[in-house]
Protein backbone atom coordinates (compact mmCIF):
# COMPACT_ATOMS: atom_id res chain seq x y z
CA UNK A 1 0.00 0.00 0.00
CA UNK A 2 1.32 3.23 -0.92
CA UNK A 3 -0.09 5.42 1.92
CA UNK A 4 1.55 8.68 0.97
CA UNK A 5 -0.71 8.21 -2.33
CA UNK A 6 -3.44 7.27 -0.88
CA UNK A 7 -3.30 10.49 1.90
CA UNK A 8 -2.95 12.75 -0.74
CA UNK A 9 -5.81 10.94 -2.96
CA UNK A 10 -7.89 11.50 0.53
CA UNK A 11 -7.21 15.18 1.14
CA UNK A 12 -8.00 15.75 -3.13
CA UNK A 13 -11.11 14.35 -2.25
CA UNK A 14 -11.70 16.01 0.31
CA UNK A 15 -10.95 19.38 -1.58
CA UNK A 16 -13.14 18.40 -3.81
CA UNK A 17 -16.59 18.62 -1.38
CA UNK A 18 -18.65 21.42 -2.04
CA UNK A 19 -17.63 24.39 0.38
CA UNK A 20 -14.76 22.39 1.70
CA UNK A 21 -12.39 25.51 1.34
CA UNK A 22 -11.92 25.92 5.37
CA UNK A 23 -11.76 22.52 6.04
CA UNK A 24 -8.61 21.68 3.47
CA UNK A 25 -7.17 25.03 5.53
CA UNK A 26 -7.54 23.95 8.85
CA UNK A 27 -6.35 20.46 7.77
CA UNK A 28 -3.01 21.66 5.97
CA UNK A 29 -2.29 24.24 8.33
CA UNK A 30 -2.69 21.74 11.24
CA UNK A 31 -0.50 19.17 9.58
CA UNK A 32 2.03 21.51 8.82
CA UNK A 33 2.12 22.44 12.65
CA UNK A 34 2.45 18.60 13.88
CA UNK A 35 5.59 18.45 10.74
CA UNK A 36 6.89 21.14 13.02
CA UNK A 37 6.23 19.91 16.63
CA UNK A 38 5.79 16.25 16.19
CA UNK A 39 4.01 15.45 19.49
CA UNK A 40 1.47 13.43 20.87
CA UNK A 41 -0.74 16.20 22.52
CA UNK A 42 -0.75 17.62 18.95
CA UNK A 43 -1.82 14.89 16.92
CA UNK A 44 -4.63 13.78 19.83
CA UNK A 45 -5.95 17.71 19.82
CA UNK A 46 -6.40 17.36 15.92
CA UNK A 47 -7.96 14.42 15.82
CA UNK A 48 -10.63 15.09 18.59
CA UNK A 49 -11.22 18.59 17.26
CA UNK A 50 -11.82 17.33 13.09
CA UNK A 51 -15.84 17.54 13.17
CA UNK A 52 -15.49 21.21 14.80
CA UNK A 53 -13.27 22.60 11.92
CA UNK A 54 -14.85 20.27 8.54
CA UNK A 55 -18.26 19.08 9.28
CA UNK A 56 -19.79 16.30 8.96
CA UNK A 57 -21.90 16.26 5.78
CA UNK A 58 -21.97 13.15 3.70
CA UNK A 59 -18.79 12.73 1.44
CA UNK A 60 -19.96 12.61 -2.14
CA UNK A 61 -17.49 9.82 -3.82
CA UNK A 62 -17.46 9.46 -8.02
CA UNK A 63 -16.74 6.17 -9.74
CA UNK A 64 -13.18 6.71 -10.63
CA UNK A 65 -12.17 8.55 -7.16
CA UNK A 66 -13.56 5.10 -5.55
CA UNK A 67 -11.39 3.28 -8.32
CA UNK A 68 -8.37 4.92 -7.67
CA UNK A 69 -8.69 4.63 -3.57
CA UNK A 70 -9.23 0.88 -4.19
CA UNK A 71 -6.42 1.03 -6.69
CA UNK A 72 -4.12 2.42 -4.07
CA UNK A 73 -5.75 0.47 -0.82
CA UNK A 74 -7.28 -2.68 -2.52
CA UNK A 75 -10.91 -3.13 -0.67
CA UNK A 76 -10.86 0.39 0.88
CA UNK A 77 -14.10 2.66 0.16
CA UNK A 78 -15.15 5.83 1.88
CA UNK A 79 -18.57 5.57 0.26
CA UNK A 80 -21.29 6.40 2.57
CA UNK A 81 -18.20 8.46 4.95
CA UNK A 82 -19.24 12.07 6.63
CA UNK A 83 -16.62 14.41 6.19
CA UNK A 84 -15.29 14.26 9.36
CA UNK A 85 -14.75 10.58 9.14
CA UNK A 86 -12.90 10.95 6.06
CA UNK A 87 -10.90 13.80 7.48
CA UNK A 88 -9.89 11.95 10.39
CA UNK A 89 -8.55 8.90 8.37
CA UNK A 90 -6.35 11.13 6.53
CA UNK A 91 -5.20 12.31 9.73
CA UNK A 92 -4.50 9.05 10.79
CA UNK A 93 -2.18 8.90 7.99
CA UNK A 94 -0.13 11.65 8.92
CA UNK A 95 1.39 9.73 12.05
CA UNK A 96 5.20 8.93 11.07
CA UNK A 97 5.44 5.12 11.39
CA UNK A 98 9.16 5.43 11.60
CA UNK A 99 9.56 4.11 15.39
CA UNK A 100 7.34 1.20 15.34
CA UNK A 101 7.01 1.63 19.22
CA UNK A 102 5.64 4.80 19.17
CA UNK A 103 3.01 4.69 16.18
CA UNK A 104 1.47 1.78 17.88
CA UNK A 105 1.13 3.58 21.20
CA UNK A 106 -0.12 6.53 19.72
CA UNK A 107 -3.11 4.76 17.97
CA UNK A 108 -3.51 2.42 20.88
CA UNK A 109 -4.17 5.23 22.90
CA UNK A 110 -6.36 6.88 20.75
CA UNK A 111 -8.51 3.46 20.52
CA UNK A 112 -8.01 3.19 24.34
CA UNK A 113 -10.22 7.03 24.67
CA UNK A 114 -12.45 7.63 21.71
CA UNK A 115 -15.90 7.93 21.81
CA UNK A 116 -18.16 6.58 19.17
CA UNK A 117 -17.26 8.34 16.17
CA UNK A 118 -13.82 8.67 17.07
CA UNK A 119 -14.13 4.93 17.20
CA UNK A 120 -15.78 4.54 13.79
CA UNK A 121 -12.87 6.85 12.21
CA UNK A 122 -10.64 4.11 13.84
CA UNK A 123 -11.62 0.95 12.25
CA UNK A 124 -12.08 2.35 8.97
CA UNK A 125 -8.58 3.50 8.81
CA UNK A 126 -7.48 -0.09 10.40
CA UNK A 127 -6.86 -1.15 6.11
CA UNK A 128 -4.70 1.60 6.08
CA UNK A 129 -2.68 1.54 9.27
CA UNK A 130 0.92 0.79 9.57
CA UNK A 131 1.86 -3.17 11.04
CA UNK A 132 -1.52 -4.42 10.09
CA UNK A 133 -0.30 -7.49 11.88
CA UNK A 134 -0.70 -5.76 15.00
CA UNK A 135 -4.42 -4.44 15.29
CA UNK A 136 -5.86 -7.89 14.77
CA UNK A 137 -6.85 -7.81 18.94
CA UNK A 138 -8.47 -4.49 18.03
CA UNK A 139 -10.11 -5.51 15.53
CA UNK A 140 -11.95 -8.33 18.00
CA UNK A 141 -12.21 -5.95 20.08
CA UNK A 142 -14.80 -4.05 17.47
CA UNK A 143 -16.88 -7.01 17.35
CA UNK A 144 -17.77 -7.11 20.68
CA UNK A 145 -18.55 -3.44 20.72
CA UNK A 146 -21.73 -3.23 21.82
CA UNK A 147 -22.11 0.08 19.57
CA UNK A 148 -23.79 -0.88 15.87
CA UNK A 149 -22.20 1.99 13.81
CA UNK A 150 -18.68 0.96 15.78
CA UNK A 151 -19.52 -2.69 14.14
CA UNK A 152 -20.47 -1.68 10.86
CA UNK A 153 -16.93 0.23 10.18
CA UNK A 154 -15.12 -2.98 11.33
CA UNK A 155 -17.59 -5.29 10.12
CA UNK A 156 -18.63 -3.99 6.42
CA UNK A 157 -16.92 -2.79 3.20
CA UNK A 158 -14.18 -3.05 5.21
CA UNK A 159 -10.92 -5.41 3.73
CA UNK A 160 -9.05 -5.91 7.14
CA UNK A 161 -11.13 -8.54 8.67
CA UNK A 162 -10.96 -11.21 6.02
CA UNK A 163 -7.00 -10.41 5.38
CA UNK A 164 -5.88 -10.66 9.05
CA UNK A 165 -8.03 -12.24 11.54
CA UNK A 166 -7.68 -15.89 12.19
CA UNK A 167 -10.13 -18.46 12.05
CA UNK A 168 -11.63 -18.00 15.58
CA UNK A 169 -11.76 -14.37 14.94
CA UNK A 170 -13.43 -14.40 11.88
CA UNK A 171 -16.07 -17.07 12.40
CA UNK A 172 -17.18 -14.85 15.61
CA UNK A 173 -17.22 -11.68 13.65
CA UNK A 174 -19.82 -13.47 11.32
CA UNK A 175 -22.16 -15.06 13.79
CA UNK A 176 -21.93 -11.56 15.86
CA UNK A 177 -23.17 -10.40 12.21
CA UNK A 178 -26.06 -12.25 11.82
CA UNK A 179 -27.45 -12.08 15.81
CA UNK A 180 -26.95 -8.22 15.27
CA UNK A 181 -28.62 -8.42 11.79
CA UNK A 182 -26.34 -6.93 10.13
CA UNK A 183 -25.94 -6.98 5.68
CA UNK A 184 -23.76 -9.95 5.82
CA UNK A 185 -23.28 -9.55 1.98
CA UNK A 186 -21.25 -6.42 2.59
CA UNK A 187 -18.49 -8.23 4.53
CA UNK A 188 -15.55 -8.18 2.33
CA UNK A 189 -14.45 -12.51 1.94
CA UNK A 190 -17.64 -13.72 3.10
CA UNK A 191 -18.14 -16.55 0.91
CA UNK A 192 -14.46 -17.18 -0.13
CA UNK A 193 -13.30 -17.60 4.08
CA UNK A 194 -16.46 -19.94 5.01
CA UNK A 195 -14.84 -23.31 6.69
CA UNK A 196 -16.23 -26.07 7.88
CA UNK A 197 -16.72 -24.52 11.39
CA UNK A 198 -18.22 -21.80 10.53
CA UNK A 199 -20.59 -24.15 8.57
CA UNK A 200 -21.42 -26.15 11.78
CA UNK A 201 -21.89 -23.13 14.00
CA UNK A 202 -24.32 -21.93 10.90
CA UNK A 203 -26.06 -25.16 11.08
CA UNK A 204 -26.64 -24.97 15.20
CA UNK A 205 -27.77 -21.20 14.51
CA UNK A 206 -30.12 -22.17 12.26
CA UNK A 207 -31.72 -25.04 14.02
CA UNK A 208 -31.89 -22.50 17.35
CA UNK A 209 -33.82 -20.43 14.97
CA UNK A 210 -36.33 -22.83 13.98
CA UNK A 211 -36.70 -24.38 17.57
CA UNK A 212 -37.93 -21.09 18.37
CA UNK A 213 -39.68 -20.23 15.49
CA UNK A 214 -37.74 -17.48 13.97
CA UNK A 215 -36.72 -17.30 9.72
CA UNK A 216 -33.59 -18.55 9.17
CA UNK A 217 -31.62 -15.54 7.17
CA UNK A 218 -31.09 -16.89 3.47
CA UNK A 219 -26.95 -16.00 3.94
CA UNK A 220 -26.27 -19.03 5.82
CA UNK A 221 -26.81 -21.40 2.78
CA UNK A 222 -23.85 -20.10 1.24
CA UNK A 223 -22.02 -20.72 4.33
CA UNK A 224 -23.35 -24.32 4.74
CA UNK A 225 -22.86 -25.18 0.91
CA UNK A 226 -19.72 -25.84 0.23
CA UNK A 227 -19.46 -28.56 3.51
CA UNK A 228 -22.89 -30.16 2.07
CA UNK A 229 -22.28 -34.39 1.78
CA UNK A 230 -24.56 -37.21 0.72
CA UNK A 231 -24.73 -37.94 4.87
CA UNK A 232 -26.35 -34.49 5.23
CA UNK A 233 -27.71 -33.62 2.75
CA UNK A 234 -31.12 -34.50 3.12
CA UNK A 235 -31.01 -33.09 7.00
CA UNK A 236 -29.83 -29.67 5.40
CA UNK A 237 -31.96 -29.39 2.89
CA UNK A 238 -34.87 -29.91 5.27
CA UNK A 239 -33.85 -27.59 7.14
CA UNK A 240 -32.72 -24.45 5.04
CA UNK A 241 -34.98 -24.95 2.38
CA UNK A 242 -38.28 -25.63 4.12
CA UNK A 243 -37.88 -22.15 5.62
CA UNK A 244 -37.21 -19.92 3.28
CA UNK A 245 -33.50 -20.30 2.23
CA UNK A 246 -33.15 -19.75 -1.33
CA UNK A 247 -29.77 -21.35 -3.24
CA UNK A 248 -28.93 -23.71 -6.02
CA UNK A 249 -29.80 -27.04 -5.82
CA UNK A 250 -27.53 -28.91 -3.50
CA UNK A 251 -24.87 -30.80 -4.78
CA UNK A 252 -22.48 -33.06 -2.13
CA UNK A 253 -19.23 -31.94 -2.00
CA UNK A 254 -16.72 -34.83 -3.41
Amino acid sequence: MNSPALSDTLLDLIRQQPGAEKAVAYLTQQADAYRNQPTTAVFYRVFTAIPRFVGKQPVSVSPDQAQQIHTLRNGFTVEDWSLDRLARVWWLLQLPADDPAVYVSTIENLFKAAEMNELMALYSAIPALQFPEHWRFQATEGVRSNMGPVQDALMLQNPYPAEQLDEPAWNQLIMKAFFCDKPVEEILGFEERTNETLARIAVDYAQERRAAGRTIPPQLWTLVKPFVTDANRAELEGLLRTHGVAGDPVQPTK
